[in-house]
């Protein structure tokens, strides 16, 4: 059994692990704990294994739950299977933590990072027990608030949000919390605790404000505060600087593969480049960079916690930060003995130089991702992408010569100014990649990714049109019947996602009334292609239109720069007329320079040296945020040279900067050295009990290594391109099957009179452990010792047969016990010397004997093992022996229905022991 309220409904559902915490690094706080102030829970409207890849959620989790008097759960959107059970079931959405409903928490909050999750909001809400409209909550309601960069243009979800925090919210978020908590404690009633949130920096609370349509565009935008002591204008907040403010290393580690499923350090926050399309390089003014010491030490602290095998350094333009250069072959050196990856994320295509792209496939490829976004440089300089064709092909060289085989390139089509030539030209980019991929290794892939033109609220393409479906089907067309030659893969996303997105992005407060009439017809998961419930948001829109007098296109449609639009109260801190004029720049394909550095100059300077002998003065935009670039030039030649300063650990006392390598790095060879002694195999013994039970095979032996990585212990690698530890696990177990009894075998790098102490191994490893797995035994193996796979001979099984197996009121056609069906299908098989069973294996039935895979069966009570594996008592169950082969095997519900006939299935499985031979044939513990 599972200590859970979803107990009953976990394994009717497609991944039950996403719902039930106990992750490693996860922090459980005392509900109870009287010096909490707000108790607050952070939604995330997608799904797990996608939240789990949020850096900003990692941010804040760390950072509220080292607060004293804060408490911060997490809560994740449940996929359509959950839903359905926890509605018919009539149960509420909980956090991961405290699996308290969302009603019970002081303040509900939203991440808002896409508008394609808008549905999965109300989703939310509505499980979780509160009142979908903000104006329906009453005073023992939470404070629902959102933020995130959608928060910058939040008009369509101004109804169903108390209060939008627009900005970084490292310092406002912890502000905004303590001050609901002192409210609510004095007994202010709702209305008095939003009017005090609205008057902090950056809190917009929609109630308060007033608004109106505008004669030009027709569009509602708000004209100002219906009360005194607000501001007309919402201003961002920005974090100055990211000092102080560390980038976790402590974060929870996904049980279920996440969609990004590696370490993920942020490098830098803004952007230099000033693409003309990019919302987030608008509202994340200005740049500002990690220290790289910090980005080391974090690096490094967060892998040994987490056991991850793969970092990745992620910002808006990885290859703008400016000690890049000098970062990662520092970084290499601690990661290269632990063969962890290195990849970094949306690199332009001039990003890396020849030297780092080594360092980077020293260990092993992780692949790259470019971004051209246009297939021209006319329609790169109106977007104002600032590459052109050579630097691409420069690149695709000195990636290919490296050793990866595959590139992936993004694009936009719809573009305003496009062109059948633009488009054409993005295949000719292809196809070129293609042809120099060729010519250093057989079958290079080029992975070409399409999505459609979006004009975003606060870029200066705001204005602009999105290209109606039919358009955008034409030019999809015409990229199709390019494709050409083999190795390339071209494929796009649904434009239909595109034209939600524009209505729910550049939406005013009317749309809200379309969201939440699609939600009702059944809209889910919207940014998911194979999701989409097209048919529910076409008919919402028709009677959408039809009740506001509206077509949908007026949010889609080119606006006049005069007009008035729906998100100018939200100030992200850009110069009044800037986006303009960027417009305009574009309209006359006139590209503008990165800012923040010297005219001309495309990657920052690899070291101290260069930059201090760099005289040029740098180039600012004039975007409205007053940026020191001299103090920016300085405190850059600071770091590289610290950085350039940081050496291997020395002998003591020579000195404290040094880049110290983690433990557990394998020792490297000397000439001369003597050959290394064979790598020695580690057994291990352990329990998959409790939360671990939910956990399928595949995220498992995901999760089983990194518990391995974590402990430190020097770890064995594979050899090849992708090295992993060589590990061996037991026999598969199914979802939702617990085991007293589980092995693996994993094998050991150093000098084995290195290796660690048997006995207190196991104790080293259920302190990294997530909840449910448990060590319990380790042992040294010899070097002749057979291995695991051949080693296992038996394994016992206790199936326990669902309650009505031993009601008395059975209906007469199934009067027989199940200890009688036992009995006669036994001796049946025995009198015929065989016992077949029919199952079906790769689509095809096959025919099994039983007798020959299971050499005993017998009814049993559950009672000893009851409290152990935390089954119900008193129940019946069939307790098997089941042999071990190279065959197929049977699996534990085809043995119970051949057992005790058709239906009767295990209400749940638990794996007892597996079982090795002695020399006299007899069952012996495998350790």
């Amino acid at each position: 059994m599972i200590d859970h309220p979803y107990a009953d409904l976990l394994l009717k559902v497609e991944k039950p692990s996403r719902y039930v915490g106990g992750e490693y690094n996860m922090r459980r706080r005392r509900w109870e704990d009287p010096r909490l102030s707000t108790r607050f829970v952070l939604c995330f409207p997608d799904l797990y294994e996608i939240g789990m890849s949020h850096l900003g959620t990692k941010i804040l989790y760390s950072l509220l739950n080292d607060c004293d008097d804060l408490l911060m759960e997490r809560c994740l959107c449940p996929w359509f299977d959950m839903e359905r059970e926890l509605r018919r079931a009539g149960l509420p959405l909980l956090s991961l933590e405290n699996r308290r409903p969302l009603s019970e928490f002081d303040v509900v909050g939203f991440s808002l990072q896409y508008e394609l999750t808008y549905s999965n909001v109300l989703t939310m809400l509505d499980l979780g027990g509160i009142p979908l409209r903000a104006a329906k909550r009453g005073d023992d309601d939470p404070v629902v608030i959102a933020g995130g960069p959608s928060a910058t243009h939040p008009e369509t979800m101004a109804p169903f949000i108390d209060a939008f925090l627009v900005g970084d919210g490292e310092e406002a978020l912890p502000e905004l919390l303590r001050l609901t908590g002192r409210a609510r404690a004095a007994g202010l009633g709702r209305e008095a605790i939003l009017r005090e949130l609205a008057e902090l920096e950056g809190v917009y609370c929609h109630r308060f404000y007033k608004r109106q349509a505008c004669p030009v565009s027709g569009l509602m935008y708000v004209t100002g505060p219906k009360v005194k002591g607000l501001p007309g204008k919402i201003r961002r907040r920005v974090l100055p600087t990211l000092a102080g403010h560390p980038f976790p290393d402590d974060s929870p580690v996904a049980l279920s593969e996440a969609v990004f499923d590696r370490l993920s350090i942020e490098l830098a926050r803004g952007c230099t480049e000033g693409c003309r399309f990019c919302q987030a390089g608008m509202i994340y003014r200005p740049v500002r960079e990690r220290d790289p010491e910090e980005v080391i030490e974090r690096l490094h602290s967060a892998l040994r916690k987490g056991g991850y095998d793969e970092a990745s350094l992620t910002s808006l333009s990885p290859a703008d930060y400016s000690c890049l250069a000098p970062l990662v072959p520092r970084l290499m050196e601690g990661l290269r003995p632990l063969k962890v990856g290195l990849g970094i994320s949306s690199l332009r295509a001039y990003g890396l130089s020849e030297q780092l792209l080594d360092e980077i496939a020293s260990v092993k490829a992780t692949g790259l991702t470019f971004a051209p976004e246009a297939g021209s440089r006319r329609l790169r300089d109106v977007i104002n992408k600032n590459i052109g064709e050579e630097d691409l092909y420069a690149t695709c060289h000195r990636v290919f010569s490296r050793g990866w085989s595959r590139i992936k390139l993004y694009f936009m089509m719809g573009l305003p100014s496009e062109r059948d030539e633009d488009l054409a030209g993005i295949m000719h980019l292809a196809r070129e990649a293609l042809r120099i991929g060729r010519g250093y290794r057989g079958g290079p892939r080029i992975s070409v990714s399409v999505s459609s033109h979006v004009p975003k609220p606060h870029t200066p393409f705001q204005w602009c049109a999105m290209d109606r479906p039919e358009e955008l089907e034409r030019k999809w067309e015409l990229l199709w019947n390019e494709r050409r030659p083999r190795g390339i893969q071209l494929k796009r996303h649904d434009p239909r996602l595109g034209t939600l997105e524009g209505i729910l992005g550049r939406g005013d407060i009317r749309c809200a009334e379309l969201l939440e009439a699609a939600w009702r017809r059944g809209a889910r998961f919207d940014s998911w292609d194979d999701r989409l419930n097209w048919t529910a948001w076409r008919a919402a829109i028709k009677e959408w239109e039809e009740q506001q007098g509206l077509d949908h296109r007026l949010f889609l449609d080119a606006l006049p720069l005069e007009a008035r639009l729906p998100w100018d109260h939200i100030h992200v801190g850009l110069e009044e007329g800037f986006l303009a004029r960027e417009y305009r720049r574009a309209l006359a394909g006139k590209p503008s320079p990165p800012c923040g550095k010297a005219a001309g100059q495309q990657v920052p300077h690899g070291s101290e040296g260069a930059a201090k002998a760099d005289k040029r003065p740098l180039v600012c935009y004039d975007c409205g945020f007053e940026c020191d670039l001299e103090n920016m030039r300085a405190e850059r030649i600071r770091r590289l040279g610290r950085l350039e300063r940081v050496t291997q650990p020395r002998d003591e006392g020579q000195g404290e900067e040094s880049l110290a390598i983690p433990a557990g790095s394998e020792p490297v060879s000397q000439p001369g050295d003597s050959a290394p002694e064979p790598p020695r195999r580690v057994r291990l013994r352990y329990r998959k009990l409790g939360p671990a039970r939910l956990l399928s095979q595949l995220d498992l032996v995901r999760s089983l290594p990194q518990v391995l990585r974590r402990s430190g212990l020097s770890l064995h690698f594979s050899r090849g391109f992708k090295p992993k530890p060589v590990i061996s696990y037991g026999p598969a177990l199914g979802l939702g099957a617990a085991a007293l009894e589980e092995y693996l075998e994993f094998s050991l790098a150093d000098d084995p009179s290195m290796a660690p102490a048997m006995d207190e191994l196991c104790g080293l490893l259920n302190s990294v452990a997530p909840q449910g797995l448990e060590f319990t035994g380790a042992r040294l193996l010899e070097k002749r010792a057979p291995k695991l796979a051949a080693a296992l001979c038996w394994i016992d099984l206790l199936l326990v047969l669902p309650d009505h197996e031993k009601r008395e009121d059975r209906s007469a056609g199934d009067a027989a016990s199940a200890e009688e069906r036992l009995g006669v299908k036994l001796e049946e098989g025995r009198a015929r010397g065989r016992l077949p069973v029919q199952v079906i294996r790769k689509g095809r039935v096959r025919e099994l004997d039983l007798l020959e895979l299971v050499e005993s069966a017998k009814l049993v009570k559950t009672d000893p093992w009851a409290a152990l594996a935390g089954i119900p008592a008193g129940r019946e169950a069939l307790l098997i022996r089941q042999r071990t082969t190279n065959a197929t095997n049977l699996r534990p519900a085809e043995i119970c229905e051949a057992l005790l006939g058709p239906g009767r299935l295990p209400a749940m499985v638990l794996r007892l022991a597996c079982r090795g031979r002695d020399e006299e044939g007899n069952p012996r513990s495998l350790l």
